[in-house]
């Protein structure tokens, strides 16, 4: 279980974040010296993703890649989830919230929050 400030600090993105916009735009933690991963994304914009990647392929957050979005083993009868494509439009105004390591977008304007590697929600 998280840190109760840990979780309250996360939720008001002070543990920073990051203002992406248009095609091709990334936030990439993916690698070996990330501390970070992304917990919430805010649309500023409508926005589409091209590459939405779970932090370190976990399944339970919404994803582009269909073995991220598998939940048939952790939520039972929740099923399979639908990938995310570019043809999936988030309307401005919008907070997705979850666990990701690597954002691109596809068109749009968002703003990524940070949270600490590990943090246990």
């Amino acid at each position: 279980m998280a840190n109760n400030t840990d979780l309250y600090n996360a939720t008001l993105g002070q543990y920073g974040s990051s203002f992406i916009t248009g095609d091709g735009s990334i936030v990439d933690l993916n690698g070996d010296s990330a501390t970070m991963f992304v917990i919430a994304i805010t649309m500023l914009a409508d926005t589409t993703f091209q590459n939405l990647q779970n932090y370190k392929g976990q399944i339970g957050s919404i994803s582009t890649l269909t073995a991220e979005n598998d939940h048939d083993v952790r939520f039972g009868a929740a099923g399979n989830a639908t990938d995310i494509t570019t043809s999936h439009t988030f309307p401005k105004g919008v907070t997705i919230f979850g666990k990701w390591d690597f954002v691109e977008l596809n068109s749009g304007t968002c703003v990524c929050y940070f949270a600490p590697q590990p943090f246990n929600i």
